[in-house]
């Protein structure tokens, strides 16, 4: 597939490493050549210097014969403006834009139809959501949504004397969840009945959304549930994530700009907002940290997040999440003082790649900083026209590392066994521990050309 992506920030540098793995033909427009240099460097793709929102740099970019554009540099109006040229002038069959403010985003009908972009996706706001989760299930690394919400996936750390460490997974007693992957260290472990779960294993479990925690009750203590939180930074993910989370919870965000303090207080109506730093000790203690069962550190600083995570759990906080964008920073933290190291990009790149992914691909969610992919297809076609329909699981020839893990049939949700049959229309739920494999599983969706 060819690919322009605009934008070699944060986000598009992950979206260009994602997809460079996987044999697209890419070309990155930015105007920083030095970021250029950097991911021309590391990966084999096209990069061209120049405005995103220029015809003539959009030409030299490939972008006449392009299969799609991905807009996300800083500028919504930049974004907005390559979508527009992409459909009226060179016809390019799907456009993605970045999209911040909200005044674009609740007009939808704007976004398409005066501007031509199919999809726009606001990362803080998918940030916010992937927090606010995590608030839910304060257990957990990681949950993910599949089927409208039917299925979740949630992964879990598994500890020293929880009711299966030690024991194999064919002893788990609920039959409402299946284990789709384990990773010990950098590790992954395919799951079988005879597979043991240590302590320190991370654990994926995918259940019916109604079943998940008594899944998650399998495999470790519950924590009581969170009732206060203390948000580091009031920027736009910091108030986001405070107006969702403040009917509900006891919030307070410490922010150190005195406008900005101003116009969170303004937009908030029961968090209370603090000035100072975040890295304040006596501040921290003061607003009761020790008390906090949740400390989120969301600055735009990744220094300043790691150093009042690290603070804020070693003066009490229960748990502490932090937003570090060098992924070289979350491998090194995940799992260590700090519980939760997210990265933004990686947290939202999978609603990038499920309109880039073959077949009919619903849903696409990056796990392990980008190593695995979970995914959400739909079967079609009959015996005849596809690889996968009115076959059992084990007749399915899945590359090595991939499990088919849940079948969602209407409103039913089906665990996928060995003997689970896939039935036309299905949403069937995958776990790809090898990404290298991503094309033979989209290949196994994909309907033959014979298909009416």
């Amino acid at each position: 597939m060819k690919i322009v992506i605009l934008g070699a920030g944060q986000v598009g540098s992950s979206v260009a490493e994602s997809l460079a793995s996987e044999q697209n033909d890419l070309t990155v427009v930015d105007l920083d050549l030095q970021r250029l240099r950097a991911l021309q460097d590391r990966l084999d793709l096209r990069t061209v210097s120049g405005s995103a929102a220029h015809p003539s740099v959009l030409v030299e970019a490939g972008i006449d014969d392009a299969d799609l554009l991905i807009a996300v540099t800083q500028s919504d109006e930049t974004n907005l403006v390559a979508c527009r040229l992409s459909a009226r002038m060179f016809n390019v069959p799907r456009r993605i834009a970045r999209i911040r403010a909200t005044d674009y985003l609740a007009n939808e009908r704007v976004l398409g139809e005066e501007f031509d972009v199919d999809l726009a996706i606001c990362p803080e706001q998918i940030l916010t959501d992937y927090i606010v989760k995590l608030v839910e299930f304060p257990e957990a690394l990681q949950v993910l949504d599949f089927a409208g919400g039917k299925v979740s996936l949630v992964a879990v750390r598994a500890f020293r004397g929880g009711p299966l460490v030690g024991r194999q997974l064919k002893d788990l007693r609920t039959q409402n969840t299946r284990i789709v992957a384990i990773f010990r260290g950098d590790r992954s472990i395919v799951p079988e009945g005879q597979t043991v779960i240590e302590a320190g294993d991370e654990v994926f479990c995918l259940a019916a959304s109604g079943h998940i925690r008594e899944a998650m009750h399998e495999l470790r203590r519950m924590d009581r549930p969170v009732r206060r939180v203390m948000i580091a930074g009031g920027g736009n993910i910091g108030l986001r994530l405070a107006r969702a989370l403040e009917h509900d919870y006891s919030v307070r965000v410490i922010e150190h700009n005195n406008r900005r303090c101003e116009l969170l207080a303004a937009r908030l109506s029961k968090a209370l907002v603090l000035t100072g730093d975040t890295t304040d000790e006596e501040l921290l203690e003061e607003e009761g940290i020790a008390e906090m069962d949740l400390f989120v550190a969301v600055t735009n600083d990744d220094e300043n997040n790691i150093m009042s995570s690290l603070l804020a759990k070693r003066m009490g906080a229960r748990r502490v999440v932090s937003l570090i964008n060098r992924r070289s920073y979350v491998d090194l933290l995940q799992a260590g003082e700090i519980d939760i190291a997210i990265s933004p990009a990686q947290a939202t790149i999978g609603t990038l790649l499920a309109h880039v992914r073959r077949g009919d691909v619903v849903a696409v969610h990056s796990l392990r900083r980008g190593a695995a992919e979970a995914l959400e297809a739909v079967a079609h076609g009959d015996r005849e026209s596809s690889r996968i329909i009115d076959r059992r699981i084990e007749e399915i020839d899945l590359p090595a590392g991939t499990t088919i893990g849940a079948i969602v049939r209407g409103d039913e949700v089906i665990m996928a066994h060995h003997d689970a049959v896939v039935r036309a229309e299905d949403h069937v739920i995958v776990f790809v521990m090898d990404k290298k494999t991503l094309p033979r599983v989209e290949k196994l969706f994909q309907v033959s050309a014979g298909f009416l």
